[in-house]
């Protein structure tokens, strides 16, 4: 399936470059515009047909709700994510209502920015599959596993996939570093399986929603590729 299009709507510039740097963070993501005004933002939705847009609530010209219920009313196949520094709960009640995949609150930190992207591109990947579902797809889709909830009961594994080395995995991701992560190659050392088996299960688990991967660039040599728990740790 091809990358997620994503469009952000922003007026503030830096929070929008923000945004941008996070989705660009996303593999199966690329942004495709930034509109810093609302009528910007029509015409970049006409012309760039985005699978998403993230959306600001407040523009100096009006709400970001006028603009979700205007591509609503146009039928686009174009989901909304809406980003607010609003703690009302009117806003929140009018963005359910015009059916925001999520709401997120400002400021907004990169794990849970990057939770709700991978969530967004796995629902996505989901419902390209087939044209029919099952109550397990819809729950797997809009309550995605937790790095604190099972993935997975033995009869829902793919081939290849052993409930007991799934549940070794988990222990090992449960305690990555938060900042760091871990590579498939020191999650197998931890659990005493190849690099290639800890890998097929590092992804089994990123397909689920469970934890995600991002490319880690060094100071020297390839990109590595590193795990991090989906959940971040509550602040304190």
């Amino acid at each position: 399936m091809s990358k997620v299009r994503v469009l952000i709507v922003e007026d503030d510039v830096r929070i929008a470059d923000l945004h941008r740097r996070f989705t660009m963070r996303v593999e199966d993501c690329e942004v495709v515009g930034v509109a810093h005004n609302l009528d910007d933002a029509r015409l970049m939705i006409e012309t760039l047909e985005p699978h998403l847009v993230l959306l600001d609530l407040y523009f100096p010209e009006g709400s970001g709700t006028d603009l979700l219920r205007e591509i609503r009313s146009e039928g686009r196949e174009t989901d909304v994510i809406l980003i607010t520094a609003a703690r009302e709960v009117g806003p929140l009640k009018e963005a359910v209502r015009g059916g925001v995949f999520d709401y997120l609150i400002k400021p907004v930190s990169a794990d849970r920015f990057h939770d709700c992207l991978v969530k967004f591109c796995n629902y996505r990947k989901r419902i390209s599959c087939g044209d029919s579902i099952e109550q397990q797809d819809v729950d797997s889709m809009l309550h995605p596993a937790s790095a604190n909830a099972p993935v997975a009961q033995s009869a829902d594994l793919p081939k290849g996939i052993d409930l007991l080395t799934l549940g070794k995995i988990k222990a090992a991701m449960e305690n990555a570093p938060t900042e760091t992560g871990l590579s498939a190659e020191e999650v197998g050392a931890n659990v005493g399986v190849s690099r290639s088996t800890a890998r097929r299960y590092l992804e089994y688990m990123t397909s689920a929603g469970a934890i995600y991967a991002d490319q880690v660039y060094g100071s020297i040599g390839r990109p590595e590729r590193r795990y991090f728990r989906s959940t971040a740790p509550a602040a304190e």
